[in-house]
């Protein structure tokens, strides 16, 4: 496990103008991962000037950590608003730090957690629906009924929303990605609640292309399949 405890302290010492350079020298960029340890740090750190300065870097990572910072204060309506805008950003690694952001608002103040991925679902684009389900599909969050229960509720609502599309819509960048994203979804939300998840698992129809996809790619998870050949 990364010890971030440094990261953290040098961010306090540091002045908002000079977080951008300290992040782009830590960020993992360019490489195949980017520093997300570090992301987390920042989302819980960073005050919103700080914030302001990130977006005004206009970096991808400088800006994912401001994603992250936003979707940590997603309780404040304005926040939250920002953070929903974000989510739908051209870069992944933006539209990422989001989740993560909702995440660890998550951790500490769940029933917000719930009410916000329960809008983001039932927002226009599919980009947020995605944000929706990845922020709430995260075993450390759903270890309570009610909270799995959330889970399969959002991925429920999502893949509805997919399916509801023109078909020729489905195969919009935003829309693929939302897929995607639910080919693991599903999985993390059942193995949370099996004995809630599995009856609407199985009654995805699967006569949908894009839903046996989706059911195809969760089917192959191990922490379904083992539920799947075990049901008992």
């Amino acid at each position: 496990m990364v010890d971030t405890t440094l990261w953290l302290a040098e961010l306090k010492a540091l002045e908002a103008a000079e977080w951008p350079a300290y992040l782009n020298q830590r960020s993992g960029l360019p490489g195949p991962r980017a520093n997300i340890e570090l992301i987390a740090v920042v989302a819980r750190a960073a005050d919103p000037s700080v914030i302001e300065v990130l977006l005004a870097d206009d970096g991808e990572y400088t800006a994912a950590c401001a994603a992250a910072a936003l979707g940590y204060r997603a309780a404040d309506a304005a926040f939250e608003r920002r953070a929903r805008e974000l989510a739908k950003d051209e870069r992944w690694r933006v539209r990422e730090a989001v989740t993560i952001g909702l995440q660890l608002l998550g951790d500490s103040d769940l029933p917000t957690l719930v009410s916000l991925v329960r809008a983001w679902a039932d927002d226009e684009d599919p980009l947020v629906q995605r944000a929706a389900a990845v922020a709430i599909c995260e075993p450390r969050l759903l270890r309570t009924e009610e909270a799995a229960r959330i889970a399969i509720e959002v991925c429920q609502r999502t893949t509805d929303r997919l399916i509801a599309l023109p078909v020729q819509d489905r195969k919009a960048p935003a829309a693929r990605t939302l897929r995607k994203s639910l080919g693991y979804c599903w999985s993390v939300a059942v193995a949370a609640d099996p004995g809630a998840g599995l009856p609407v698992f199985a009654a995805l129809d699967t006569a949908d292309p894009d839903v046996a996809w989706i059911v195809t790619q969760n089917r192959r998870k191990k922490r379904l399949s083992k539920l799947l050949d075990n049901p008992g």
